[in-house]
């Protein structure tokens, strides 16, 4: 089947998060979020160090929502439910529809760190991909150096399957090693059926 005929959610909820798909008008509350967040964003994020403005991240807000329509990237914002604020960004990337695989992605705002919000919507962007999108494998890479983030992986029960060793680049152009972590089908619905 081609992508762009799949029909699924382009929202889900949480206990805490709304967690959607980018929509017009959506590049104020992005920029604000990054533009408070830039110092723990720029040693992981090669998007950090591009320039920004409000106009940018809007023409940005508008290509994600084209993507996600289009079934190319599914990328997803993090709503808190409680108060509306934005409190990060997730998504499904680099995917390939025929196995199916996809790779989850991830950031928090910064005032939002350390409160579990990135725990709980990695395991809710786990099960949408589970559930909605019929996953065989989903996968979480990052910068062996990102402690936190690989913690992130563990703390959502993903198995670490290797580091890659200079595997990329860092946002420094220096070689880096990549941790590899996934989840399969049927670990997902092992813990389903344990309710973890």
């Amino acid at each position: 089947m081609n992508p762009i005929l799949k029909d699924f959610p382009d929202q889900f909820e949480t206990e805490r998060l709304l967690i959607r798909a980018p929509r017009p008008g959506d590049g104020q509350m992005m920029y604000e979020a990054i533009v408070e967040s830039l110092a723990q964003l720029k040693p992981w994020m090669p998007w950090a160090h591009q320039e920004i403005s409000p106009e940018i991240q809007e023409g940005v807000a508008r290509r994600m929502h084209a993507k996600f329509l289009a079934r190319e990237d599914l990328a997803l914002l993090l709503i808190q439910k409680n108060s509306g604020a934005f409190v990060g960004g997730s998504g499904l990337h680099r995917f390939d529809w025929e196995v199916p695989r996809f790779e989850i992605g991830y950031w928090a705002r910064t005032k939002f760190e350390g409160q579990g919000f990135i725990t709980e919507a990695v395991n809710g962007v786990a099960n949408f991909a589970f559930e909605k999108l019929f996953a065989e494998r989903v996968e979480i890479r990052m910068d062996d150096q990102n402690t936190r983030s690989w913690r992130v992986a563990e703390r959502c029960h993903f198995k670490l399957e290797g580091v890659l060793r200079n595997d990329a680049r860092d946002v420094e152009g220096r070689l880096r090693a990549t941790r590899v972590y996934a989840m399969i089908r049927s670990e997902w619905l092992e813990r389903q059926t344990a309710g973890i």
